[in-house]
């Protein structure tokens, strides 16, 4: 049986604004954002259609997964910000030079988590990548939420200013390079966010997990650590790679779908 088709939502660029040395934030308008409507998800994403560009040798568009964040179904607006690495990859390069007037097909949104309000505390963790999704989280909890937001960039002119609860502890993580092809060792950069997130006080109480971005970080650094170590329900925990270094999101999706296999036997 196969599954229904996602809805399609066209999207038109009003404007871009630089939020770091490598995130751009594209503002878009919809003459129809009502896919949108029933959408109540912090980490809401849609499958941006991008076009291959110039000197390709294929005509057919990529999918590239992200984070639409602040989408007014009124107003028929929403921004998506878009990790760049120079000419790496099409989303970014695509961001880089969009101008107002541009257009992209968007599929969705899809989603699966937000914030518990009923959680004794909560815990946000990720790379760039993972940023629109927590923030969007952050705003979400209550004033009185209480817990932690890390966050690993590559340098430090690489923070944002982010809206959160003054109970909820905001931990900029500087790692050094994120790109899909840096030469640092993955499974050191694997632990500087695991142990980070070991050093936090943890809290006593029912906490709320989200946590995303490199595969290999997330799901063979903090997942066992999460359910294992601590104990932490499953139901209490987001938690999945955004990508994965060294793969396209479409050998990334290959990769996520054997781990699921392996871990069902």
């Amino acid at each position: 049986m196969s599954r229904p088709a996602k809805p399609e939502t066209v999207l038109v660029v009003t404007a871009t604004e630089q939020l770091s040395p490598t995130m751009i934030r594209v503002s878009f308008r919809s003459e129809d954002l009502s896919a949108f409507s029933s959408s109540v998800f912090t980490d809401r994403y849609v499958k941006l259609s991008i076009p291959q560009g110039p000197g390709s040798t294929e005509d057919a568009p990529v999918l590239r997964t992200y984070t639409a964040l602040n989408p007014s179904v009124e107003d028929g607006t929403l921004d998506i910000d878009f990790v760049v690495h120079g000419t790496e990859g099409y989303a970014g390069p695509w961001a880089v030079a969009a101008e107002p007037g541009d257009t992209l097909v968007a599929l969705g949104p899809g989603g699966a988590y937000a914030p518990d309000p009923e959680a004794d505390w909560h815990l946000l963790a990720g790379d760039e990548t993972a940023l629109p999704a927590i923030r969007a989280a952050l705003a979400a909890l209550p004033a009185d939420a209480r817990g932690y937001a890390v966050i690993d960039i590559p340098a430090p002119d690489h923070e944002q200013p982010l809206d959160h609860p003054e109970g909820v502890e905001v931990t900029w993580l500087v790692t050094g390079d994120h790109t899909h092809h840096a030469a640092q060792d993955a499974e050191g950069h694997e632990q500087i966010l695991l142990t980070a997130i070991r050093d936090l006080k943890w809290l006593d109480g029912r906490v709320h997990a989200f946590v995303h971005g490199e595969a290999a970080v997330t799901m063979h650094g903090i997942r066992p650590y999460l359910l294992k170590e601590r104990g932490v329900p499953k139901a209490d925990v987001s938690i999945s790679g955004y990508w994965r270094r060294g793969r396209t999101e479409e050998t990334f999706r290959e990769w996520k779908r054997e781990l699921a296999d392996a871990e069902s036997v």
